[in-house]
């Protein structure tokens, strides 16, 4: 589908080479070709009108007018009374060497896709995020709209410090709180920071998300080595035998099995921080959605000066906002910023703004309670689902968050239920891919029920439920 234009006229570059010794109408018809031909211009993708065509080029408005005749007389422009004047929908072919690949055509769309870490995209607050943007624009003073703080705008910091620190126990000071573009950059920018450091080995959970934590510590030059997870989280003896100088975590709700970090854990993990003099990378997940057990705090108020603790709004509100925070130990915090103002000169402040008025309006509050509600509902409906179509499946994980783990009964292939499943057009997610190294056992599955109404969810179970045991 072709972009339409709006304006009086849109903008085209041509031009015109007075000195060639080539007619201009020759010159100009040739170039209209040439880009509609190699589909730089699209089918029905509007012309400027003759008048500012000839404006621009300095030609007079009657060779324009002539050239465009032409090329529709050829078919590859219409001109309709009073309308402008567009590129034909059947214009001659593009050249096939000269154009992108056509993608293949889409199959049947999916009854249900169980991707997992997507939150309900339908209820992000649109009325007041628009809200909050207008009165951020409104009230910025001008001096914020220059290169500010790489550390971000002082009233996010101080309001996100503030509301860690209520609600999540954290140990957090704005003077060491960065706003960041979301948790990759946050990752990428602590583990740059921690091989100037020093550090030459990063630890991270097995099962949990090697890939990601894989890409950004090569990206730094660090070694990325898995350890272990178990029913209590982390296991911090096989940590301290690989050696590593950092542990990258997921305290709150463990990526993907959903345990939580044992409390006699996370006092050894602080504890082999103080020892080795490492440090440890406190992925927030999940941390605000959560059902049926007592509320967690973060680790980094544990240890504060061990503990690089990032949090994002991409699960609380969308992906597509990338703003996240990371609260730093007060020896990484210039080293951290200096990092953070060479890779983008700071996270836009108009939206930290934004994010900061919804925060302490209580709206962000307000939004949490009304998806925590939510996303109970299609937990619920999760669970009635597998009870009545795959009763042999037991489900773990649902204490927070939006996704479970489906424990597959003995002699299940986790590869060919999620083939058989996508035939009848369900999209299920094996633990395979969040694994590091292959281990035995049953097969499991991640099912993700963030983004499926109920609705969905009942018809998604109910087409592969004999697959699932």
């Amino acid at each position: 589908m072709p972009v339409q234009w709006a304006g009086l006229s849109p903008e085209l570059l041509l031009t015109v080479d007075r000195g060639s010794g080539e007619q201009l109408r020759v010159q100009l018809e040739r170039q209209l070709r040439d880009a509609i031909r190699t589909g730089r211009l699209r089918p029905d993708e509007r012309l400027p009108s003759s008048r500012e065509l000839a404006r621009g080029l300095r030609l007079s408005r009657g060779l324009v007018q002539d050239c465009y005749a032409q090329l529709q007389a050829e078919g590859y422009l219409v001109t309709r009374v009073g309308s402008a004047t567009r590129v034909a929908p059947r214009a001659p072919a593009a050249d096939p060497a000269r154009t992108a690949d056509t993608p293949p055509p889409a199959g049947p769309p999916l009854i249900a896709d169980f991707r997992y870490g997507v939150p309900d995209l339908a209820s992000f607050p649109r009325a007041d995020w628009l809200w909050a943007v207008r009165e951020a624009a409104r009230t910025m003073p001008t001096a914020d709209l220059d290169y500010g703080d790489p550390r971000g705008s002082r009233a996010l910091r101080e309001i996100v410090a503030a509301y860690l620190r209520r609600v999540r126990a954290a140990a957090a000071d704005p003077a060491h709180t960065l706003a960041v573009s979301g948790y990759a950059q946050g990752l990428g920018l602590t583990l740059q920071a921690l091989a100037r450091a020093g550090v030459r080995t990063v630890a991270h959970e097995d099962p949990g998300a090697p890939a990601t934590v894989t890409a950004a510590a090569r990206a730094a030059g660090l070694t990325p080595v898995p350890v272990p997870v178990d029913a209590d989280g982390l296991d911090v003896r096989a940590l301290a035998a690989t050696g590593a100088g950092a542990v990258v975590v997921t305290p709150a709700h463990q990526w993907p099995t959903g345990v939580v970090l044992a409390p006699d854990r996370r006092r050894a993990l602080a504890e082999w921080a103080a020892r080795r003099g490492g440090y440890v990378i406190e992925d927030d997940y999940d941390a605000e959605f959560r059902y049926d057990r007592e509320p967690v705090g973060a680790l980094q108020g544990l240890a504060p000066d061990r503990v690089i603790s990032i949090g994002t709004v991409s699960k609380s509100l969308a992906p597509a906002l990338r703003i996240g925070w990371l609260l730093s130990p007060p020896s990484l915090t210039a080293p951290l910023a200096e990092l953070k103002r060479i890779a983008d000169r700071g996270t836009p402040t108009l939206d930290q703004l934004a994010l900061a008025l919804l925060i302490e309006s209580g709206r962000y509050d307000r939004h949490l309670r009304r998806m925590r509600t939510r996303y109970a509902a299609r937990r619920t409906a999760l669970r009635t689902a597998l009870t009545e179509h795959a009763p042999a499946v037991r489900l773990t994980g649902l204490a927070a968050g939006f996704h479970a783990v489906a424990q597959l009964p003995g002699g299940a292939d986790e590869a060919a239920v999620i083939a058989a499943a996508r035939a009848r057009r369900v999209g299920l997610h094996g633990m395979s891919a969040c694994r590091a190294v292959p281990a035995p056992g049953p097969a499991r599955l991640v099912l993700g029920f963030g983004d499926l109404p109920e609705r969905t969810i009942a018809e998604g179970i109910a087409a592969v439920g004999d697959l699932l045991g």
